[in-house]
């Protein structure tokens, strides 16, 4: 089992910046790959970005250049810096860790950019 708790969202103008933190817990030795994904509302869950254990990264291309996605080992924590905020990239944040062979979600943060 995996524990994940995210932080860090809030609201801000357009433009801004904000740092979502994810703390893991429990069997974090199993996690193959770490995720953050967003839902706005009145619509599906989307991928935003992924980091594997080898530091492999890979973002959608409606935030390429704006989010990087990145992890502490010793803080056991993953973390999304995101930059140029826009209101397109309001909705909760979740994150999601892939770990013997199943899905581990997190409760969410509100993001909200105003324009």
């Amino acid at each position: 089992q995996v524990q994940l708790v995210e932080s860090g969202g809030g609201l801000v103008q357009a433009g801004g910046s904000l740092r979502l933190s994810c703390a893991a817990s429990g069997s974090i030795s199993s996690i193959n790959v770490m995720a953050w994904y967003r839902q706005a509302p009145g619509k599906q869950r989307e991928w935003v970005s992924s980091i594997s254990t080898t530091g492999f990264t890979n973002y959608a291309d409606s935030v390429k250049g704006r989010f990087t996605i990145s992890g502490s080992n010793a803080k056991n924590t993953l973390y999304l810096q995101m930059n140029n905020l826009q209101p397109e990239d309001t909705g909760v944040y979740y994150c999601k860790a892939f770990a013997s062979y199943r899905d581990f979600w997190g409760q969410g943060t509100q993001v909200t950019v105003s324009s």
